[in-house]
C-alpha cells in the first residue's frame, strides 16, 4: 500500500472535521436542509431510512437530465464492479459540472475501491467543499482513515458522519471499538 500524500490529508481531515460547525451556520432554507433536520429531530416526522434515501437521491439528482442519466450510467457501471466504465464518465461530471458535489463523491468512491487514495482524498476534500453535510464522503474518509492506521482521525470522521446522520446502524459500536482499541495501545 502506497503511503498518502500528508498535506492533503490533513487539509480534508480539517474539511471533515468542520463540517459539523458549517451545518450549525447554513442559512438557506430547502429542502435538503428540511431533511437533515428531520434526521437530527428526537421524533421525526418521517422513516429516517426514508429520509436518508431522499437526501442520497437529491445528492444524485442534477437539473440537467442529460447530467442525470450520465450520472444513472456510472452508478450502473459501479454497481457491476466496472470502474473502469464508470471513471471516465465521473470524470466528464466533474468536468461539466463542478459544483456536482455528488459527481465529486462517486468519483472519490472509484479512487477508493482501486486503492488511489490520494485521488479519492482529493475528491473528498471538493465533495466536502460543495456539500460539508456529505455523510458519506466523510465515511470514505474515515476508512481511508483506517486503511492507513490514522484511528484518532477515523475516529473523529465517524463521530462527525454519526452527528450528521444519527441513524447509521453500527457506527456508535466502531466508535466504540475504536476507543476500545486506543486504551489497549496505551
Amino acid at each position: 500500500m502506497r503511503s498518502i500524500d500528508t498535506r492533503s490529508f490533513e487539509n480534508t481531515f480539517a474539511l471533515v472535521v468542520n463540517s459539523a460547525g458549517k451545518v450549525d451556520t447554513m442559512r438557506r432554507r430547502s429542502r435538503l436542509n428540511n431533511l437533515f433536520d428531520d434526521l437530527r429531530r428526537d421524533e421525526p416526522l418521517r422513516d429516517p431510512a426514508e429520509t436518508i434515501e431522499l437526501i442520497w437521491a437529491i445528492w444524485i439528482n442534477h437539473k440537467d437530465d442529460m447530467a442525470a442519466h450520465r450520472m444513472g450510467i456510472a452508478l450502473d457501471a459501479m454497481a457491476a464492479g466496472a470502474t473502469d466504465l464508470a471513471k471516465p464518465v465521473l470524470d466528464e461530471l466533474v468536468e461539466n459540472y463542478p459544483d456536482w458535489a455528488e459527481a465529486w463523491n462517486k468519483r472519490a468512491t472509484i479512487a477508493f475501491i482501486e486503492e488511489r487514495d490520494d485521488e479519492s482524498i482529493s475528491d473528498i476534500a471538493r465533495t466536502l467543499e460543495l456539500e460539508p453535510r456529505h455523510f458519506g464522503a466523510i465515511m470514505g474518509f474515515a476508512q481511508i482513515c483506517l486503511r492507513h492506521g490514522h484511528t484518532v482521525e477515523a475516529k473523529a470522521a465517524f463521530a462527525v458522519a454519526l452527528r450528521l446522520n444519527p441513524h447509521m446502524g453500527g457506527l456508535r459500536d466502531v466508535i466504540a471499538d475504536l476507543d476500545a482499541h486506543a486504551k489497549q495501545l496505551h
